[in-house]
This record gives C-alpha cells, structure tokens and sequence, in this order.
C-alpha cells in the first residue's frame, strides 16, 4: 500500500537553463520511470521541500500542480500529494513528448517567432497529420500548448 513520505531529495541547478519549478517536475517524473517512486508514495510536503533545498514555496506548488496536470500525481487535501497507479507508463510518454515540445519551443522562439505563430503552426499541423493515438491524447496535448502559452503571456 501506500508508502510514508517517498525518498525523493532534490536538486537544484542554480546555474542551469531550466526554471526550478521545471527541475522538479523532471525530478519526480525520472523517479517515476526508474521505479524509484512507487504508486501510493506521498511526495515530500512542500515545507519539507522548502527546508530541503532553498526555494519558493510557490515554486513547489507550482511543480506539484504541473505533475498533476500531467497525471503522474495527485493531491489528497490534508494528506498531501501521492503518486498515482499508472503514472509509470504516463510518465514514459510525457516526459519525452514534453521534452521534445519544449524544446521545440525553445527553438522557435530563438528563430523569432511569437506565441501566437507557434500554436498556429502547431494547430495546422495537428490537421494535417493523420492522428497515431486517440484522440483523448491530441486534446490533451492541444490543452497543454495552450496553458503553457498562457502561461509565457
């Protein structure tokens, strides 16, 4: 059954590229993958965290909100944040199709475009493909690129 506080620790490159809320997302989804995070573990409490490393507990919401997004957890008020059953095999697909968009992104924005140019180019070729996975997947992927773009306007 489900575990105590799950043997999570995390790091922080204050010299890296990638934002710390990001750093933690890619943390947990890699634990996740490796096995080293279970279904039914409880993440460490977002004050554990903050005594842990030096960080905004902001930035701790932030990451544990984005890992429910992408459904590899989910929070239990007044319990905390859990792994949730099946996330192993989520986790595999998000965490390279994330990467890849991301730095796809990354990529198109350094050419110039904007925000704007970028999800028009993503949505005509979402029509031009011939979807290879269900259709629940291309919505989701779709409402991902769009929160995201909220998020950098």
């Amino acid at each position: 059954m489900a575990r105590q506080v799950a043997s999570i620790r995390f790091r922080l490159d204050v010299r890296g590229d990638s934002p710390p809320y990001r750093q933690l997302v890619d943390q947990v989804l890699n634990s996740v993958q490796s096995g080293r995070l279970l279904p039914g573990d409880r993440l460490p409490s977002v004050r554990e965290v903050v005594t842990q490393i030096v960080i905004n507990p902001n930035t701790v919401h932030r990451a544990y909100r984005e890992l429910e997004h992408l459904g590899v957890t989910e929070a239990r008020p007044g319990l905390g944040t859990f792994v949730v059953s099946g996330s192993e095999e989520q986790s595999d697909a998000a965490i390279s199709s994330v990467r890849v968009l991301r730095s796809w992104i990354q990529k198109a924005r350094e050419s110039g475009l904007s925000d704007d140019e970028i999800l028009t180019s993503v949505r005509r070729r979402l029509r031009e493909s011939t979807p290879t996975e269900p259709v629940a997947k291309t919505t989701e992927l779709r409402e991902r690129a769009r929160t995201a773009s909220r998020r950098r306007s």
